[in-house]
């Protein structure tokens, strides 16, 4: 049983997918979308269902600092909808507060990676962050007597 972990912003969705046992995230690609002409993916997202099987979604909710929510929060969660009634998925949320800057910092600091890079590969490192954040926080997938533990809403 996996899960797809998704950034999403208004230009690109970052997706990541989580190993069957829930251990582990690793980042897949990054789809390119338009929010102004209402082009969302749909028909990439629907190849990466069939290619995963996925168990549901997991979005980055990009909270304000003060917890409240803004216009991308705002976005997140339509899109989400959006998934929900596209695919009947279960959708859960991870507040993804500075996860775009600590993937940057991991890109310049750890990998030296030039800004032109940075820039194609941020979305999907991001949205592995989330994916691995929310998989640490909730433990594996599957118990070690192969129940599942998934507490999507």
């Amino acid at each position: 049983m996996r899960i797809l972990g998704l950034d999403v912003g208004s230009r690109t969705v970052g997706v990541a997918v989580s190993d069957p046992m829930g251990w582990t995230a690793q980042g897949v690609e990054i789809i390119r979308i338009n929010e102004d002409e209402k082009e969302f993916g749909i028909d990439r997202m629907k190849e990466l269902v069939e290619q995963f099987q996925p168990a549901g979604f997991l979005l980055g909710l990009p909270k304000n600092m003060n917890n409240s929510l803004g216009p991308r929060a705002e976005a997140s969660q339509a899109y989400g909808d959006l998934l929900k009634a596209t695919f009947g998925l279960p959708i859960d949320y991870q507040d993804e507060r500075l996860t775009t800057v600590e993937a940057e910092r991991m890109l310049i600091e750890e990998a030296d990676i030039s800004r032109k890079k940075r820039k194609q590969v941020i979305d999907k490192l991001a949205a592995e962050l989330i994916l691995q954040n929310y998989l640490d926080r909730k433990g594996p997938l599957l118990t070690s007597g192969g129940s599942t533990r998934m507490t999507f809403d």
